[in-house]
């Protein structure tokens, strides 16, 4: 049992997840009150720039840019890998995704010898059963964490090509020029999982004809089973297996029915693109930016203004939409600290990736110095757990 204990305890927070740049030459982030940024850094094929802004009393949303090998024996091929990972319920799952997905990518690219969807698909289910297994062991001990989840959003650049993995509602956004007019128009790259969007409940309907209850308003908000929003993610094991949707699991979390076969899936939507020379960057997002900005506000932000600190400059853009909305001012929505800042804004992570067409040229097979970059929040005492036993 003590040892179960220490298992679980070790998944809820592993050495390595306080949030700050660990390896190579480009690593390090700031820390400025509940926002940490890293203005600018190197990828494969261009700039990046990060932020993210804690709301929560933990912060759940976790992300990593990964520059380098793409496989786990280090000799290609070459290139960029972006994770945001926006969890619910509790922290664990989206620590989970940001601590394995990565190693499974590299492995199954390893065994193809090559990037594919394929290859992504796997790591994604690779992480989903893994995940799976910590809730069976720790079921009897710690069954709170059956109602933890993540949505979870990957790209992938290598050899010219992105791909866009996504399950939830975080979001990827392109900036592509219009040679013509020189402007620079927003195309969004991702497909979202959220039953406020009509074809996703046709979608829930389809899939579970025989349950007129599987998408439920309350308090003028679709959601899954009158419980979730998003219909894909990572972990919620809850909504997907019978055998979690039980006591001791709090009663909010049960379903009146049996489960007879799962309600969120963990089967991503992923798209394939070609990269131009008229790309000129990508807006890597959870939801708490697009509640706040458009796509093309978003875009118009990275644009015009310098390379260094965009993602703080976009982080700033919705927090000032967040203080207009509650009619307050900007400099007192900063005062507010964590947990009780959930009331104004979620927990925002935005990664721009900036597309060098001079860099995107590069083979695959060109070996870059590997950058390794998570995102933080508040650096928390090393003896502090997530609230694995009390569900936000």
């Amino acid at each position: 049992m003590l040892s179960e204990l220490m298992n679980f305890l070790r998944a809820c927070f592993r050495p390595g997840s306080d949030g700050f740049a660990r390896s190579g030459s480009d690593a390090g982030g700031r820390q400025d009150g509940l926002l940490w940024y890293k203005d600018s850094g190197q990828h494969l094929n261009g700039e990046f720039s990060m932020a993210v802004v804690q709301a929560n009393n933990l912060l759940e949303d976790q992300s990593q840019i990964e520059s380098g090998s793409l496989s786990s024996n280090e000799s290609g091929p070459y290139g960029t890998f972006i994770g945001v990972y926006d969890g619910h319920g509790g922290p664990e799952t989206s620590r989970f995704i940001n601590d394995h997905l990565f190693h499974h990518l590299k492995r199954f690219t390893s065994e193809q010898q090559s990037m594919s969807v394929d290859v992504i698909r796997k790591a994604l289910q690779a992480t989903e059963e893994g995940f799976m297994s910590v809730v069976a062991r720790q079921w009897s001990i710690a069954p709170q964490i059956a109602a933890v989840g993540s949505c979870c959003l990957v790209g992938v650049i290598c050899n010219g090509t992105l791909y866009i993995a996504n399950l939830g509602d975080s979001r990827a956004v392109l900036g592509r020029a219009v040679k013509a007019t020189g402007e620079v128009l927003a195309m969004q790259l991702s497909t979202e999982h959220n039953a406020s969007i009509e074809s996703i409940r046709q979608e829930l309907h389809s899939m579970h004809p025989d349950d007129p209850n599987i998408v439920v308003l309350k308090h003028n908000v679709w959601r899954v089973k009158g419980l979730i929003q998003v219909s894909r993610s990572i972990g919620d094991v809850y909504l997907k297996k019978a055998e979690f949707n039980r006591e001791p699991l709090y009663a909010k979390f049960r379903l009146r029915d049996p489960i007879k076969r799962p309600i969120l899936s963990s089967d991503p939507s992923i798209s394939v693109h070609h990269l131009q020379p008229h790309d000129q960057f990508i807006i890597f997002a959870s939801d708490g930016l697009w509640e706040h900005l458009s796509n093309q506000q978003a875009v118009d932000i990275v644009q015009n203004n310098p390379r260094s600190g965009s993602a703080r400059k976009l982080v700033k853009a919705a927090l000032q939409e967040a203080a207009k909305k509650r009619e307050m001012r900007y400099s007192d929505l900063k005062k507010i600290d964590r947990g009780v800042r959930r009331h104004f804004h979620d927990d925002i992570t935005v990664i721009v990736v900036y597309l060098d067409s001079n860099l995107m040229s590069r083979a695959s097979t060109v070996k870059f110095p590997s950058i390794s970059v998570r995102g933080g929040g508040v650096n928390l005492p090393h003896n502090t757990l997530a609230p694995c036993t009390t569900p936000t």
